[in-house]
């Protein structure tokens, strides 16, 4: 029984999970049993992760192609969660430091070369 709400917005060729057939984005209003978790809502949605490129909740990065580290997180009534198509770009304003889920960025830090990197000391 759903006790909550979800604000997606899917973007991109993803829009068609959201009901449009514009290929350009979908708002849906979600709802999920409490402590429903990100594969909780990709089911929801019938939209398998592989398909979706950067993901975030609550304007925090939950995921990237290829790293998804937030199908367990944890969502609550009236959370935000933007799906990008993987053909979509890295936002702009994303691209001098992002608010990143702990689950992603201990993700990253495993990775060989060590985390995204978003501003540099000199």
């Amino acid at each position: 029984m759903p006790n909550m709400q979800v604000d997606v917005w899917l973007y991109g060729p993803l829009a068609r999970y959201g009901g449009s057939d514009d290929n350009i984005f979908a708002r849906v209003a979600l709802p999920l049993p409490e402590a429903a978790s990100m594969c909780d809502l990709l089911a929801a949605l019938c939209m398998p992760t592989e398909e979706r490129g950067i993901t975030f909740i609550n304007g925090s990065l939950s995921a990237m192609p290829g790293i998804q580290p937030d199908l367990d997180a944890a969502l609550n009534d009236g959370d935000r969660v933007a799906f990008f198509h993987l053909k979509s770009m890295w936002p702009f304003q994303y691209r001098h430091d992002v608010a990143q889920l702990p689950q992603l960025r201990t993700a990253l830090n495993e990775r060989e070369g060590g985390a995204l990197h978003s501003t540099y000391d000199k």
